[in-house]
């Protein structure tokens, strides 16, 4: 019995000895796992390179029509014809919207001055022009009423063509009325000329007039702003006439007709209504004799004048 007990025993500790030896082997694996790195290498797995290259190369198609774009210039196909980019167009007709609107400017004056004998003479004038930058049609109208006397006046119709920075050439005809003359109270000339703006900002007419009985003159017209403040400006002009030739039954001398220079102070209350007084001095050559008037001799006399100038 005793021998049994013993055996039991034995066998009891054979077989936990076996079994905690099993169990510390297996946590031992476990840490050595958890501690070190797998050595083996893991399975390869197949990778298609085809989307990635794809990917990469989109930018650099993107980048290149980015940097190409903006340098595309005109160039000739086979036919021989020089072809212009998409952005030369959209260029051109930028500048053809914004400089072919079409604007309109009428000046109306109307000035009282007298002379130093006391002679007083109404003189009015309109101004018109309707056009584009390059293309414009001018309607002047000139009107003087002398005291005792009825009004005479000349009309010209003119088109003007841009053909320079700031200067136009003009051509056209002037209608001119004299109801104080018994004959030839109606008179057309050919009218060529400038019109624009002189060094220094001055504003410059210059025409050549050809009329019947070869009448041939010149006339120069210059003037220019100088602000004194915002709203009141002093304006020196000067108004030159020529006689080249005339032959007409009212025949003025040749040579230097008429000088006038001015100093016109006008007051702005705003750009559309403009007071002003004006003081000039003149020279008057005269008239040849002929069989309808006398021969008059030169003048030379001081202007005062006020008047009042519109513009819309």
């Amino acid at each position: 019995m005793r021998s049994i007990n013993l055996f039991a025993m034995s066998t009891l500790s054979a077989s936990l000895l076996v079994l905690s030896g099993q169990s510390f082997a297996h946590e031992e694996h476990h840490a050595m796992s958890m501690s070190e790195p797998q050595t083996q290498p893991a399975e390869e797995i197949p990778v298609d390179h085809s989307q990635h290259q794809k990917m990469s190369a989109a930018p650099k198609i993107v980048t290149e029509e980015k940097q190409v774009q903006p340098v595309q210039q005109a160039h000739s196909n086979s036919d021989g014809f020089e072809h212009k980019s998409d952005h030369q167009f959209d260029h051109a007709e930028h500048l053809k919207e914004h400089g072919g609107q079409v604007y309109q400017q009428t000046t109306l004056e109307s000035k009282w001055q007298r002379n130093d004998n006391g002679q007083g003479a109404l003189k009015s004038e309109l101004e018109t022009r309707i056009g584009t930058d390059e293309n414009k049609i001018f309607i002047k109208v000139h009107a003087d009423k002398a005291e005792s006397q009825q009004t005479e006046y000349d009309a010209k119709l003119l088109y003007s063509r841009n053909v320079a920075d700031f200067w136009d050439v003009q051509a056209g005809i002037r209608y001119r009325n004299d109801p104080n003359r018994e004959v030839d109270q109606d008179q057309v000339d050919a009218v060529l000329g400038l019109h624009g703006m002189a060094p220094y900002f001055f504003e410059t007419d210059a025409y050549v007039y050809i009329g019947q009985d070869r009448q041939v003159s010149f006339n120069l017209e210059t003037e220019r702003d100088l602000l004194l403040t915002q709203k009141l400006i002093i304006q020196p002009y000067l108004d030159i006439n020529m006689v080249l030739s005339d032959d007409s039954n009212y025949a003025k001398k040749t040579g230097l007709n008429s000088v006038q220079v001015g100093l016109e102070t006008r007051y702005e209350i705003n750009k559309k209504v403009m007071p002003f007084m004006d003081v000039a001095y003149g020279y008057n050559k005269g008239v040849q004799e002929t069989a309808w008037q006398k021969s008059s001799s030169s003048e030379n006399e001081w202007f005062y004048g006020a008047g009042i100038r519109f513009k819309f």
